[in-house]
């Protein structure tokens, strides 16, 4: 009987000792990334999607007036890349159509809950919007001042600056929704699969 008491207290020291002893640590994704987001990303994720939106929107729609269309016709005259636009279009149906352009780039940006896919489209169009905006810190004239690069200029040149970061954004935007589309497939596979059963 004392033998059996020995054992007895043998093993509950052993479970003990075992409980003890750190476990393994919870599997993480192969990216290495934590499941939880802290409550402040989430919504500084959300300001910088929605904030893209109605930025590019707000651009869109001053698009249409004549003071906006005055203000960046020398922008676009003196790109090589954009300046045979005006052989086209006059400097007002030119304005209006960039404005509708980003009015619909906007509008699909934010449509990432309904349609991924759409919002990434949207996001490839607001790209090549700040890649050509980008441009024109290369080709307009004034854009630096003072003593020359990296001095810039309050207008233009620290205007289309600030479209680097807009370009940032919307490359977010586009790789976020792409990972949306890529999610819902894969969680339409298995739902495919059990329906074939």
């Amino acid at each position: 009987m004392l033998h059996s008491i020995h054992q007895h207290i043998a093993r509950a020291h052993q479970h003990a000792a075992e409980a003890r002893r750190p476990g393994p640590e919870p599997r993480r994704p192969a990216s290495g990334a934590r499941n939880e987001e802290h409550p402040i990303a989430v919504v500084g994720r959300q300001l910088v999607r929605y904030g893209l939106v109605v930025v590019i929107a707000w651009i869109g729609v001053l698009k249409y007036s004549a003071y906006e269309a005055a203000a960046i016709h020398p922008l676009i005259a003196n790109s090589p890349l954009t300046s045979w636009l005006y052989k086209i279009l006059t400097v007002r149906a030119l304005s209006a159509t960039l404005g509708t352009l980003e009015i619909i780039a906007a509008v699909l940006i934010a449509l990432r809950f309904v349609s991924p896919r759409w919002s990434a489209v949207g996001s490839a169009m607001a790209i090549l919007l700040f890649l050509g905006t980008l441009s024109f810190l290369f080709t307009t004239p004034g854009v630096t001042a003072g003593g020359g690069f990296p001095v810039l200029s309050v207008l233009p040149g620290q205007f289309l600056l600030k479209d680097l970061v807009l370009l940032g954004a919307s490359l977010w935007t586009l790789g976020d929704s792409l990972a949306a589309m890529k999610s819902r497939a894969t969680r339409a596979v298995p739902r495919q699969r059990d329906s074939e059963r």
